[in-house]
Formats: structure tokens, sequence, C-alpha cells
């Protein structure tokens, strides 16, 4: 059984915001087995609407609407509806008390525009709105199913949870679906396809692999499609299983969990200290690792040492250091991450410097040099990567660079 998604909104086609339900819809469906065939998104015009339904429905069976729903004048999908369907709008009552209490409680008076969002397509079947005054509707016409649903994200992912995604499993036989996401860092796309090529050749029927590439990392989602729960999960474990001595090294995790929730987790579990000082990354480093609740338990602070003054005045680094290696410099990393640890009487510390660009670069240091050094209750060591020439990316790839290479460390403890 396949879907189609159609925004409604100029909102969206102007950029003015960003269309989150198409990306949150698709992946509650496919989980319920229904697979999202194709999303649109279209403006606030009746012809438009019109014909994205029109091509909706030679493409696919069920056919998910979210937008212009609203009481105002600019919110048309009700009676864009009402039309296409060839229906008219009744007061469902029901709806009329339920919105009234809404206002009630909040002493607000419940004007004749606010009434107007009880009028429902004759029909539709309602889908109460339990967020807001916007109802859904679910409409089986032409052989399809319709089914339109507020804009506002909170609204419809309630709606989706508590009627639509049950009705439709009740409806259509839907198979199972199982993912497995494996989390990578260290390797390129083209290099790690090459590795595993005799893995992925020979996986079963029902199996799909995915490359899913990111700045700094990679994901390999592995996908089964079948009737029997029970066993997709067994070949699924199997393949796994095959799949992780091939790249054991480059394997930092699972599903959807962060490097900084990995590190943290192995902070935590070890009763271990965390610092940072930064240059290049401008303290990108410290955030990622901030963004983890409770990371207040492990993560003591940070330094962020731009300039040449600051590193040699705050963190110490000598100025006979800077001047003769440079700021981007194994030396001089090495020993950010010594005194920061020292300075912050933390077990680990990470430092970094580089040249993120777009200018700034020699023949020597090319843009994207950048050196990170991890310090430990045992040594400190620094290692050089060449990344690209895009500033935004070159931080993003140095801080998960940089994360893993803690975690690798934190293993070994």
């Amino acid at each position: 059984m396949q879907c189609e998604i159609i925004t409604i909104g100029d909102e969206i086609l102007i950029g003015q915001i960003v269309d989150t339900n198409s990306a949150w819809m698709a992946k509650e469906l496919n989980l319920a087995g229904i697979m999202v065939k194709q999303i649109t998104s279209v403006s606030d015009n009746k012809q438009h609407i019109m014909n994205a339904l029109n091509e909706a429905r030679t493409r696919v069976d069920v056919i998910l609407i979210t937008g212009g729903l609203g009481p105002t004048k600019d919110d048309i999908t009700k009676a864009t509806l009402c039309e296409y369907f060839d229906t008219t709008l009744v007061r469902n009552w029901d709806v009329y008390r339920e919105i009234k209490k809404v206002f009630d409680a909040r002493e607000l008076p419940y004007t004749a525009l606010n009434q107007k969002q009880s009028d429902v397509p004759v029909n539709c079947q309602v889908i109460m709105n339990s967020k807001g005054t916007a109802q859904g509707m679910w409409f089986e016409e032409y052989g399809k199913v319709f089914v339109s649903m507020p804009g506002v994200p909170y609204e419809m992912i309630a709606m989706m949870n508590v009627f639509v995604i049950p009705k439709l499993k009740e409806k259509f036989e839907t198979p199972f679906i199982l993912h497995q996401t494996i989390l990578i860092q260290g390797i390129g796309e083209s290099f790690l396809a090459d590795k595993i090529a005799k893995w992925e050749d020979a996986l079963p029927k029902g199996f799909k692999l995915a490359y899913l590439p990111a700045t700094g990392n990679l994901r390999l989602r592995l996908s089964a499609t079948g009737e029997d729960k029970g066993l997709l999960e067994k070949q699924m474990k199997g393949l796994i299983t095959k799949l992780t001595p091939i790249i054991s090294d480059y394997i930092y995790g699972y599903d959807d969990e962060t490097m900084e929730q990995i590190v943290g987790r192995l902070l935590m579990e070890k009763g271990r200290k965390l610092c940072t000082a930064e240059s290049c990354t401008g303290g990108y480093i410290a955030h990622r690792i901030t963004s983890v609740p409770g990371s207040s338990v492990y993560f003591e602070g940070s330094l962020i040492t731009y300039s040449y003054e600051i590193k040699e005045h705050i963190l110490g680094v000598k100025k006979e250091t800077l001047e003769k290696y440079g700021a981007v410099s194994e030396q001089v990393v090495l020993a950010m991450a010594k005194a920061a640890r020292e300075q912050f009487k933390t077990d680990y510390s990470i430092a970094a410097s580089g040249i993120a660009g777009p200018s700034g670069g020699t023949n020597e240091k090319p843009v994207g040099t950048v050196w990170i050094a991890i310090s430990t209750p045992h040594k400190t060591f620094a290692k050089r990567y060449q990344f690209g020439n895009d500033r935004e990316r070159n931080i993003i790839r140095t801080s998960v660079t940089a994360l893993n290479l803690l975690r690798m460390e934190l293993l070994k403890d």
C-alpha cells in the first residue's frame, strides 16, 4: 500500500517555513508498513490543489494532506475539498461544542469566524483535534482514502498517532518493515562500498542497503520488508553480525544515537570528566557536548583560544612554539590539550586548531588543514587531517572527528 503526502501553503513554497511535517509523517508511515511514493508541496490555490489531488490518486491508495484548515480567508483547503468531492459544508454540533469549550476555558469570545471551524463536509468522517480547533477530515472517494489535517505540527502528529495510522493499518493489509542504521565515521562512502561489496551482494530477498552520507559521518541503513516479523528480525541480526567485523574500526553506534550522546554515556559509565580547548571550531565541540541533557555531570568547560596571544596567555602555549611552528601544528595542539586538562583538572581533554577557510591557507598548510589532540590520564597525542575548503563543513567534520577520537580512547580505558 502506497501513499502520497501533499502539503498546502504558500509559506512553504517561499521558504518562510520548513516542511517538517512530511519528514515526520514519512518516517512514521514507513514504520507502519505504508510506503510513501511521493511528497508534493502546493500553493494556496484551488486549481493547484485539485490538480495535485487528481495526479496523486492515479499513483497511490492514500493521499494525506496538511495545511490550509484555519478560519481565515487564505485557508481554502476545506472549501476546495468540498468542491472536489461535490459536497457541501454542514455544522457538526459535536465539534461546535468541543471548540466552544476551548474558548470558554480561555475566557475568549466564540466569534462567528471561529464557529466556522465546526463546519465540515457532509461526506467526511471528522477527526477530532485534541490540540487545536481545526478538525481533520477522512474521505473515501474514487476508491481512495483522502485525509486532510492541520498544518500545525503538534496538531497533525496527534491526529496521526491517535487516529490516522491506526485506521490505515486496520483498513489495509500492511507488511512489516524493519530498519537498522549503522553509524560510520572515518571512511568515505565509495571506500566503504568497496569494503562491504561482497556482503552487500549477498543480501537476501527483501533486504535493501542505503548509503546516507552527512558532514563528518555516514549512515548505512539496512531495510527489510516482509510478512514474518520474527524471521526478518532474525535475518537482520545475522546480517549485522556478519557486517560488524568487516568495518568494526569505523562503526561508532546504531540508529538515532549521536556521537556526543555516545561519548557522554561512556564518560558517565567510567566516572570521567572532560574539557575542550578550541581554536578553529570556535566552541562547536563544546556546543555538541553540552547539547546532551545531563552533560554537566561529565563536562567541566571549554576555552576558546582563537588568537596567538590568548593561546599564550590563557593556555600557556610558549611564544617560541607558536612562532616556530604556527598555531596549526602538532606542537601547539598538543600543548593546548595538556594545558586545558591541567587547568580544568579533568581526566580527558580535546584540543583543535586548524584553517577552516575559506582564506588563510598556504602551500604547506592549505585550507582544511586541522590538528586534533586528545589528552588522557595515560598519554597525549595529535593527528593531522585534511578536510575540504568549506568553512562550515570543516568545523562540523572537526567536531565529529574529535569526538570519535575521544570515543575510541574511552573504549580502551
